[in-house]
């Protein structure tokens, strides 16, 4: 599997400079396309640029994301294939049909509450886009993805999160596979890692010994202290939640990391 376009999404508030910033790194760090969206009061223009082009206009990109535009003239590269002007609509609604062309969306974890049309509710988008997500922290302006940090769970979401992770992984210099179970389960869960260990090796991705977890610990704490001490940068994890009258609400272990991670968390549901 590969990774040959990505969306980042471009808030009205907060600021999403760094965010941008890390996009535009990753993509021309990987030679991935780079399409960037936004919802705004009055209309969206969407460009796609290749990552060629990112070098030289990050800086103009900053300028067309400022919040006190009413407008994005959002414009990356000299030769863009094409603009889109989109009218306003709900912001998850609109990056859930603009991910059909896009490999990986880029989002931020916070929003404004109760307003979509300024920001996005990445829970909205795990549960209509059908892709990955990497969800960026505030202030964070770049990813290595150097260390990286499996929250494994026995799923169809997890299964997914490792597949659609394989490009990061590949480039990866340090992964460490973590499962939090139960002291009975433990045997179960070592044949478990082992066999995603096996998995991952077949597709050329570097293992580090795996940890062991605090079963008496929260799954999401136990994640967050492990990709600390392993000094990892991406945590990849399945997304788990529920839907209740047409609103994605997260579980425990995904809405802990989403409220605390320090760190970027690439989630697949």
């Amino acid at each position: 599997m590969s990774l040959a376009a990505m969306m980042v999404h471009v808030d009205v508030d907060p600021p999403s400079d760094a965010r941008i910033r890390l996009a535009a790194g990753l993509s021309s760090n990987f030679d991935w396309r780079l399409r960037l969206g936004a919802a705004s009061a009055t209309y969206l223009r969407r460009r796609d640029c290749r990552p060629k082009d990112n070098r030289g206009h990050v800086a103009g990109i900053f300028r067309a994301a400022r919040p006190s535009r009413r407008t994005f003239p959002l414009t990356c590269g000299t030769r863009p294939d094409r603009g889109v002007a989109i009218r306003q609509r709900l912001a998850d609604r609109i990056r859930g049909k603009e991910a059909r062309a896009v490999d990986l969306l880029i989002v931020g974890r916070d929003r404004i509450a109760g307003d979509s049309s300024r920001s996005l509710d990445p829970g909205a988008v795990a549960l209509k886009a059908g892709r990955p997500l990497l969800v960026v922290p505030p202030d964070i302006q770049s990813l290595a993805a150097e260390g990286i940090v499996i929250g494994w769970k026995d799923t169809r979401e997890a299964r997914r999160a490792v597949r659609d992770a394989l490009p990061l992984l590949r480039e990866a210099s340090r992964v460490a596979i973590v499962e939090v179970a139960d002291p009975q389960d433990q045997d179960q869960s070592r044949l478990r890692i082992d066999d995603v260990a096996r998995y991952l090796t077949r597709h050329g991705v570097k293992l580090t010994k795996p940890p062991t977890p605090d079963a008496t610990g929260s799954v999401a704490g136990e994640l967050l202290r492990i990709a600390g001490e392993q000094k990892a940068d991406l945590i990849v994890a399945g997304a788990y939640g529920h839907n209740r009258l047409g609103e994605w609400l997260f579980g425990g272990v995904t809405e802990e990391l989403f409220r605390a991670s320090p760190m970027c968390c690439l989630l697949s549901h």
